[in-house]
């Protein structure tokens, strides 16, 4: 059985590499084939990698907190581009400012992701999330 494949990366104009780095290992580590695609990573290039990997799921971070600006519109050109019903997950400061992370969320799960994680998520929340959407069992 061929491991899920997901796509990684951090994206727009944000730099922030440390926490890019942990999600990859934590994901590689659970059992998932990923393609990381570093930092400022443009929603073009997602689709484009996800496409190329046949990936099961795109999973976006976000820390300069422009986020919301920069994943609007993600899963209209998903869909264009035939990955229609891919799991699109964010997470990190995707938000500036003080902001309840409810509304947040809501907000995100409108413009067509499936999950959003507020600052300082686990990479075990992250994890659990994926294996829960893309159905994958736990080893015995």
């Amino acid at each position: 059985m061929r491991k899920k494949v997901l796509v990684m990366g951090v994206i727009g104009a944000d730099v922030h590499a440390v926490g890019n780095k942990i999600l990859y290992h934590a994901f590689t580590e659970a059992g998932f084939d990923v393609v990381n695609l570093g930092v400022m990573v443009s929603q073009e290039e997602y689709i484009a990698a996800a496409i190329e990997s046949a990936a099961d799921a795109i999973v976006v971070s976000s820390l300069y907190g422009q986020g919301e600006l920069d994943c609007r519109g993600m899963r209209e050109k998903c869909d264009e581009a035939g990955l229609k019903g891919i799991p699109l997950l964010v997470g990190g400061n995707i938000v500036i400012g003080k902001q309840k992370f409810e509304e947040v969320e809501v907000r995100f799960k409108e413009m067509g992701f499936d999950r959003a994680f507020p600052p300082g998520t686990p990479p075990e929340t992250t994890i659990a999330a994926l294996k829960e959407i893309l159905h994958v069992e736990e080893e015995a």
